[in-house]
């Protein structure tokens, strides 16, 4: 997966990890792309190691699926830290 389809896949799982997590984020779309990408690594990253997965398609459904779930943990992480509000 090129660099650019990387950061389009992180702003998107970014964006459904803050759909799917109920309250108010705070951060634009400039830290829903941080997040985003940060979860796609970790995602990523977990399950090469958990499951023994290999991410090299955009279009994978593995790939998406590891991304937001990597982003929801991200988005998790950033709101105990930052201390997000419940709406």
């Amino acid at each position: 997966m090129g660099f650019f389809s990387f950061l389009l896949l992180g702003l998107i799982a970014g964006a459904i990890a803050k759909l799917i997590l109920p309250g108010k984020q705070g951060g634009g779309w400039f830290v829903t792309l941080l997040l985003g990408v940060v979860g796609a690594l970790l995602g990523g990253w977990l399950g090469g190691l958990l499951f023994n997965i290999n991410l090299e398609g955009f279009f994978s459904w593995q790939s998406w699926l590891l991304a937001i779930g990597g982003s929801i943990i991200v988005l998790l992480v950033y709101g105990l830290i930052t201390g997000r509000k419940k709406a």
